[in-house]
């Protein structure tokens, strides 16, 4: 008998109905007199029970029956490492009839294989899936089978994802697709992953906040286990309740291995299991090395053609060592297999990682999987044959993070190989690790790349390394460098319509619309070039004072027709920018809501945070600040380029000027310093002028005149709404206005027609500004309109200088009071303070709160921080009680 077929019994798979019966989900009967566990207790028949789970087993139940009701449902199931979130999963698929179950686990290793629980489910669902899966179909194709297979009528299915906090970015690319198409089909899509993980991963972070958002979401939440349970658990066991209790917390899994551990009580659960195998023969534990290098789960397959003996795979299944299912074994938990891991020797690690390389050739095995071994034996020609394959598959399935890991893999031979096989690589690694935001890792492989392109004189791919260096140029806000690279890129190549299509780029950018016009038509007319062709004319045309929005969403649907994923994004970036540019904040919002779903789903991490930033300057426009100041704390804390920086600076600059309540300084310092490093007019205008308003906010006019002075000195090659800022200043400022176009809202202030102003920026949904407008009136009822609009939006610092004028003009009966966020809280908190409070209150943590609101860790640790301040209290425990004493919670 072999151990596939000895062991085939450990998990049950539903059968098929016949075609006249309907399909139901069922919940099993709980076992009277059981109370419902985290842990996992044995009766003397061997049935593992669950303990303290009813409530989400019950909640789960229901989502599944909704499923079957044609309402299809995602749960995000959360716990700290160990809950118990997988024992939950196994007794929930026990529980339910008549449902295909499949899943698949995100491994914890280096550099995950990309979409790896999307290949795991195939072989599982077979048909159109796996037959697209073994001929290497893109990613958009796989996730459109599936999403076709769990639409398909029939038995419904049931998808789980494990451990979604190790997934690599074409995983959560998938769950965010899914989870925004479920609810039509009769599916139950089931993901677990670690909360505590939130804080420090942003880009689950960030794929959590999107699903969250979906009307098919649901939460549970795996809870540590009470006391009383882990007595139970720890009957028998010759150890004291209270001491298991103690060392474990509560933690499902530190308590069943302390307890399995049997005779003594070790300091940590890594002793724990290391106690629990230490009893395996010699033999038995030299296989186990084996399973824990090969990862969370191994095929029995791979491990019968390495000639493992089955008694010893049986002694690890009956030590409880590993799990058997049907066609593999796996650990019971990550840190078990990381526990056994951490005590290989390194040479016995490399070994193994040489067998298994060998093994995993034989099978054909994916290339991320052999990549990663070859990485592990350290075996340079097996990386150098596997790596850059799977650097290149991880590209194409948009998993751009594992594509820099496999390519810098390969990188660590690099002066083992052929210098064009280098520059190969490292172009290559440049180019993706702009797309996730690692600059100097893009900036060093650039330079590299060049270098060996010039060296091993290839002039086509020469000019390519420098038009590539020349946009990181861009992104890292050095503006004449990158021109510099973009000229000579032309220079250099033989076929330079590439080299003329990202020269024109820049060149729009810069104003300079007749050299950019020119540049456009010597690009010509390549079929991947016209969507950056039309784009790029787009641009040229707002600059310009043209009609644009025609040939920007052309780009768009060229883009989205070719499939290119680079210029469909920027194509809404660009949408976005120019729109919110231009004051049309409602439709600049929905090309953003459009563009960011698109980034997530395909891993365009730079441009995703350019509409990011972008996102934080609509807010500003419409007065939503709370939400403008968590979005740029966001950008600015995610690693972003000094581009993507420089924008998010600015909102948050201005809002804490035009509030009052901190320093704006530093972001505007940051905002000039990266803007004068571009040495685009726009740019510069841009940050000049809000620096100008924190100037005259805080009383300094003779400053502000200074800044305006600067962000003015090229006006005229900055775009119309800019030009219209800049010459509102001026005429604020009492100095000559610079003749240029300007938008209507600007005009009708420059001519003196406020009132007519303030109607235009109310129309565009800017309060701010068309208070602005009525100050400037000079008028007793528009500066009074203004000190209203002023305090009502929380423009504390304007409010200030509106009523230092209003006595200057000797009027009276000036309102004084706070905005109105503000005035029914005894404790001058911000809305979205009072919405952190009651959730603190409430005893919520931080990555709860973090994922619940849609914000980072930081910015939630900045908004506790300032209601520890207001409230007055030391400690987030007081503050429930200190609320309430102040009225500031509802009973």
């Amino acid at each position: 008998m072999s151990v596939r077929q000895r062991h085939s019994g450990a998990n049950r798979h539903p059968m098929p109905i016949s075609a006249g019966d309907p399909p139901t989900f069922r919940r099993a009967s709980p076992i009277p007199g059981q109370a419902v566990y985290g842990g996992l207790n044995r009766s003397h028949t061997g049935l593992m029970l669950l303990l303290e789970r009813d409530s989400a087993l019950e909640a789960l139940s229901q989502y599944a029956a909704q499923a079957r009701a044609g309402e299809g449902r995602v749960v995000l199931i959360s716990g700290e490492a160990g809950a118990g979130k997988t024992a939950l999963l196994e007794q929930l698929r026990e529980n339910l009839d008549e449902v295909s179950w499949v899943g698949g686990t995100c491994d914890g290793l280096i550099t995950p294989r990309p979409l790896g629980p999307l290949f795991e489910i195939a072989e599982q669902l077979g048909g159109e899936l796996l037959e697209a899966c073994n001929r290497d179909a893109g990613r958009d194709e796989l996730f459109a089978v599936l999403l076709r297979r769990l639409s398909a009528p029939g038995t419904p299915v049931v998808v789980a994802i494990e451990d979604l906090h190790w997934a690599d970015e074409s995983t959560l690319d998938l769950v965010r697709f899914l989870g925004r198409r479920i609810r039509t089909t009769r599916s139950l899509l089931l993901v677990t992953f670690r909360d505590d993980a939130i804080r420090s991963d942003e880009a689950l972070r960030i794929a959590l906040g999107g699903l969250a958002a979906e009307r098919a979401t649901r939460r549970v939440t795996v809870p540590a286990l009470s006391a009383g349970a882990v007595a139970t658990l720890a009957a028998g066991s010759g150890l004291a309740a209270e001491d298991v209790y103690r060392l474990s917390g509560g933690n499902a899994f530190f308590v069943q291995e302390i307890v399995q551990s049997a005779s003594e009580l070790p300091a940590s659960a890594r002793d724990a299991v290391l106690a629990r195998v230490a009893r395996l023969s010699e033999s038995a534990r030299a296989v186990l090395d084996v399973v824990a290098v090969a990862g969370y789960r191994v095929d029995v397959g791979l491990l019968e053609s390495l000639d493992t003996p089955v008694r010893d795979l049986d002694e690890l299944v009956v030590a409880g060592a590993l799990v058997s299912e049907s066609r593999s074994l796996r650990f019971r938990h990550e840190l078990n297999r990381r526990a056994v891991e951490s005590e290989i020797p390194v040479y016995r690690k490399a070994a193994i990682h040489a067998l298994l390389l060998a093994a995993l050739e034989r099978a054909g095995a994916d290339e991320a999987v052999l990549a990663s071994h070859a990485d592990g034996a350290g075996d340079r020609d097996a990386v150098l044959r596997y790596a850059p394959a799977a650097g290149e598959r991880a590209a194409e399935l948009g998993a751009h993070r594992e594509a820099v890991e496999h390519f810098r893999a390969a990188l660590r031979f690099a002066d083992q190989v052929e210098p064009r096989t280098a520059a190969d690589l490292y172009s290559r690694l440049a180019t993706e690790a702009s797309v996730v935001e690692r600059w100097e890792l893009a900036l060093d492989a650039g330079q590299r790349a060049l270098e060996l392109w010039t060296a091993v004189a290839d002039p086509p791919r020469q000019s390519d390394a420098m038009r590539a260096l020349s946009a990181t140029m861009w992104r890292l806000c050095r503006g004449p460098e990158s021109t510099e690279l973009a000229v000579a890129a032309v220079e250099v190549g033989t076929t330079p319509e590439r080299a003329y299509a990202h020269l024109a780029q820049l060149k729009s950018h810069y104003g300079e619309i007749e050299e950019a016009t020119a540049l456009l038509r010597q690009a010509g007319d390549l079929p991947d070039l016209r969507s950056e062709v039309a784009n790029t004319a787009a641009v040229v045309a707002w600059m310009s004072g043209a009609e644009w929005m025609p040939l920007m969403t052309s780009a768009l649907q060229i883009a989205i027709g070719q499939g290119a994923r680079e210029q469909t994004a920027r194509a809404y970036a660009n949408l976005c920018t120019a729109l919110c540019d231009f004051g049309r904040y409602a439709e600049a919002e929905s090309y953003y809501a459009q563009g960011a779903a698109f980034c997530e789903e395909t891993g365009m991490i730079r441009l995703g945070l350019s509409l990011r930033a972008t996102l934080g300057e609509i807010l500003l426009g419409v007065g939503r600040w709370d939400e403008a100041v968590d979005v740029c704390r966001e950008v600015l804390a995610s690693g972003a380029s000094p581009l993507n920086r420089l924008s998010a600076a600015i909102v948050l600059g201005r809002i804490l000027a035009r509030r009052g309540d901190g320093d704006p300084w530093p972001y505007l310092d940051e905002a000039v310093t990266s803007a004068d490093a571009t040495g685009r007019p726009d740019l510069i205008g841009l940050t000049r002028c809000a620096r100008a308003e924190a100037h005259w906010l805080a009383g300094n006019p003779d400053k502000a005149l200074q800044d305006i002075a600067v962000g003015s000195t090229h006006i005229d090659r900055a775009h119309g709404w800019i030009q219209g800022q800049l010459a509102t200043w001026q005429a604020r400022l009492d100095v000559t206005v610079t003749p240029t176009r300007l938008p209507e809202p600007h005009a009708c202030s420059i001519s003196g027609d406020f009132e007519r102003a303030a109607e235009l920026w109310d129309g565009i949904g800017s309060s701010y500004d068309a208070a602005l407008a009525l100050l400037d009136s000079g008028s007793e009822q528009g500066m009074r309109e203004a000190l209203s609009r002023f305090d009502t939006g929380g423009a504390s610092a304007a409010a200030m200088l509106t009523r230092r004028r209003m006595r200057r003009l000797g009027l009276r009966g000036i309102p004084s009071g706070a905005h109105q966020s503000t005035r029914s809280d005894a404790a001058g908190m911000t809305r979205r303070e009072r919405e952190v409070m009651t959730m603190v209150a409430a005893g919520q943590s931080n990555a709860t709160i973090s994922a619940q609101l849609v914000i980072s860790p930081r910015t939630v640790e900045h908004h506790v921080a300032a209601v520890l301040a207001k409230l007055g209290v030391g400690s987030r425990t007081l503050v429930e009680a200190e609320a309430r004493r102040r009225g500031l919670l509802e009973n």
